[in-house]
């Protein structure tokens, strides 16, 4: 059975940084391209940025390209999204996924984490 478990969230002024961290289980990490998608008060999924299996391949959203950075160290079945110059709008609920098709349809979503950006 698949398992992610989103860490790291929690509250930041405008400008500040957090890293999320998403730890994998249940499947072949090392096999999977993931992704990060976001889900802020009252809309809709958003999908953030993905991985490639090797993580030599990454991709952004336009909203964040240039401030945040995925990775992932496969030797430990983890992904990160170091987020920077955070901005309210970034204000959501953050989660984990396993990609099915590149580079954002997926089939397993963790439980997520908050992150709220607020002066």
């Amino acid at each position: 059975q698949v398992q992610l478990v989103e860490s790291g969230g929690g509250s930041v002024q405008p400008g500040g940084s957090l890293r999320l961290s998403c730890a994998g289980s249940g499947f072949i990490f090392s096999r999977s391209a993931m992704g990060w998608v976001r889900q802020a008060p009252g809309k809709g999924f958003e999908w953030v940025s993905s991985i490639s299996m090797n993580g030599f391949t990454t991709t952004y959203a336009d909203s964040v390209k240039g401030r945040f950075a995925i990775s992932r160290v496969n030797a430990k079945n983890t992904m990160y999204l170091q987020m920077d110059n955070l901005k309210p709008e970034d204000t959501a609920v953050y989660y984990c996924v396993a990609l099915r098709k590149w580079p954002d349809e997926y089939e397993d979503r963790g439980q997520g984490t908050q992150v709220t950006v607020s002066s």
